[in-house]
């Protein structure tokens, strides 16, 4: 008879012979450390969701687009840093992502916020 023991106290385990944790407090704490994420990938995740939050608070629902100034973003707190993606249109204009609201720099430190349809 095999003899195995838990993966997070190490102690003996009786029972089923590919039981692998004593207990749910055993189970949770050791899943909970497998998907621990590095501290520096929690803050750009947080930057993004924040991005992405300052943009849906500035663009009205009924257009879906808005020109705001640098300053402005700015002062929310955006961070130009990070995005999630970019598109390129047709005509070659870059527009900066973050989830499906985005940014298109234009004249005098301007951008056009817009936000993207599914259609």
């Amino acid at each position: 008879m095999r003899v195995t023991n838990c993966l997070t106290c190490n102690s003996e385990l009786r029972g089923r012979s590919d039981k692998k944790f004593c207990d749910d407090q055993c189970r949770t704490t050791y899943n909970n450390q497998q998907n621990i994420e590095p501290v520096f990938v929690k803050e750009i995740t947080a930057a993004i969701k924040k991005n992405r939050k300052i943009m849906e608070a500035l663009i009205p629902e009924d257009t879906g687009k808005i020109k705001v100034s640098q300053q402005k973003l700015l002062a929310k707190g955006f961070n130009f840093a990070y995005h999630t993606h970019t598109y390129t249109t047709k005509v070659g204009s870059n527009y900066v992502f973050c989830y499906e609201y985005g940014y298109l720099k234009i004249e005098n430190d301007n951008y056009m916020l817009v936000k993207r349809t599914t259609d």
